[in-house]
């Protein structure tokens, strides 16, 4: 048995995966994101730890032999976050997350002192964006300098959990390709970079392919959970990189829409594709000698959950729940009947690079209620993520089949939206419900020899549900989308005015 577990925005989920690609097992536990200035996104890794061990628990205690069966662990998590250790290993402060925006202003100095954008992309392959881990390392040293001297190691988040699991230091390519500090063509740290930045290579972990081992369970959480004791811990990857993976992405055609807290449109490459203008994300892909592309916007789902909860205090009595306010969407035609939705309550990566940009509603009127608000919302973030798609084709990526994955899909309206937004039929696979975390078991399949490489382990899956456009809906859309794509030049000028102080 296999063991994935995704280290997401909102939650651990926890999956046991058997021979056959089946998910025998899952648990999910929650945990708060703490936003305490505007823009700003933080977490305390106590939190991940004690939903992982909880979730683990769980899910050991559901199998048939209570746990001994289980033969290796992959890793996968939210991408980008900064996890601040001191000598001891323990924390220094919360994490400061993939979504915060904190560090804007330390992108542009980063980029100056690399002397320009071209030659960052030179080094990198990625412009420094403002959820990077590298920008967030110039912000700590500068306003928190006291805890930066302390610091002895930095780690994205689910490496903080290889640590708790493992005692190891270590990160895989595709998390670290994430950092903005990573030589992604060569799959290695970027020492001319870090050199410039006056980054201490040593604060960096080591980097492993995702594939490869980083060490066994240490003998008490093997002991709690029930599993043996030497049961490796394979590198896993970038929840974004792997997700892709699980969708069975691996080369260039086929692209991923996953709308999670996040939107991404994703898909693999055998090469190391060039990125002029940094326009897209390039990532080391899962396995040696693939790569990853993608844009990411902030807000997807986590626009919908935002309105959720948004709504939530004033109907404690009758609680408008997700499932409620899908329901009402689709009662409502394509279109939202003129009310359009800009997603960017986080600010934006993808399609602009934009920390200062804030959501909005355009054509709201006395006619709209609430349907339209909640469907406005879910159209508004697939036609922004159709806008990330016109720049990964400009890259030169085709897009010849959409395979969609994400925590919202489980609403078929997601999906339908989709398909006719794209004007592409849209499907999903085989365990894509359980997104990085079953990518993170799959590599660690690959690790321990059950299959002979992703390739292989992904060819397994098989299509579940398929979408297909709708033409009425399509020309709607159609007609639609050469409004929303103006959207964000025309209020450009605005965000920066309403910026809270």
């Amino acid at each position: 048995m296999l063991i994935g577990i995704d280290l997401g925005t909102s939650a651990c989920k926890v999956i046991a995966v058997s021979r056959s690609g089946e998910v025998v097992a899952k648990v999910l536990r929650h945990y708060p994101v703490h936003t305490t200035n505007p823009g700003w996104a933080e977490q305390e890794p106590a939190d991940w730890w004690a939903a992982t061990d909880e979730a683990l628990t769980a899910v050991t205690a559901s199998l048939p032999d209570r746990g001994r069966e289980v033969t290796g662990i992959g890793l996968c998590g939210q991408m980008h976050g900064l996890t601040a250790l001191d000598g001891a290993g323990e924390p220094l402060r919360r994490a400061i997350l993939w979504n915060d925006q904190r560090a804007a202003r330390e992108c542009e100095w980063i980029t100056d002192r690399a002397g320009g954008l071209d030659e960052l992309l030179r080094m990198t392959r990625n412009r420094m964006l403002p959820g990077f881990t590298g920008c967030k390392i110039v912000w700590f040293r500068e306003h928190e300098p006291e805890l930066f001297t302390r610091t002895r190691r930095i780690l994205n988040p689910k490496d903080y959990l290889r640590l708790r699991l493992t005692g190891e230091y270590a990160t895989d390519v595709s998390d670290a390709s994430g950092t903005g500090l990573f030589d992604v063509a060569n799959r290695r740290w970027s020492d001319e970079l870090l050199g410039l930045l006056g980054i201490d290579r040593a604060l960096l972990p080591d980097v492993v392919e995702s594939v490869e081992p980083t060490g066994t369970v240490l003998p008490g959480p093997a002991a709690r959970w029930n599993i043996p004791e030497g049961t490796p811990v394979f590198g896993g990857g970038g929840d974004a990189v792997i997700q892709t993976t699980a969708m069975g992405l691996l080369d260039t055609g086929p692209v991923g829409f996953t709308i999670g807290t996040a939107g991404i449109v994703a898909g693999g490459a055998s090469r190391c594709p060039d990125n002029p203008g940094g326009r897209v994300q390039v990532s080391c892909g899962n396995e040696p000698g693939r790569w990853h592309v993608m844009g990411v916007s902030l807000s997807a789902g986590g626009a919908f959950q935002w309105l959720r909860d948004a709504l939530a205090p004033a109907t404690a009595a009758d609680p408008v729940t997700l499932e409620r306010l899908s329901k009402l969407a689709r009662d409502i035609g394509p279109g939202s009947e003129g009310l359009l939705f800009l997603p960017y309550l986080l600010g934006e990566r993808s399609p602009h690079v934009a920390p200062e940009a804030s959501a909005s509603w355009v054509g709201l009127t006395p006619m709209h209620h609430l349907g339209h608000i909640a469907r406005s919302v879910m159209e508004g973030v697939v036609l922004n993520m159709r806008e990330i798609l016109e720049v990964y084709r400009q890259a030169g990526l085709p897009c010849d089949r959409v395979v969609a994955s994400g925590g919202a899909t489980k609403e078929p309206l997601w999906l339908q939206i989709l398909a006719d937004v794209l004007n592409r039929e849209t499907v999903t696979v085989t365990g894509v419900a359980e997104g990085g975390a079953y990518g993170a078991a799959l590599a660690a399949g690959v690790g321990i020899g059950w299959w002979r490489d992703l390739t292989e382990a992904v060819g397994m899956l098989a299509v579940e549900q398929t979408f297909t456009p709708d033409p009425a809906a399509v020309a709607t859309y159609d007609r639609i989308f050469q409004r929303h794509r103006h959207l964000y030049e025309g209020l450009r000028p605005l965000f920066a005015e309403t910026v809270p102080a």
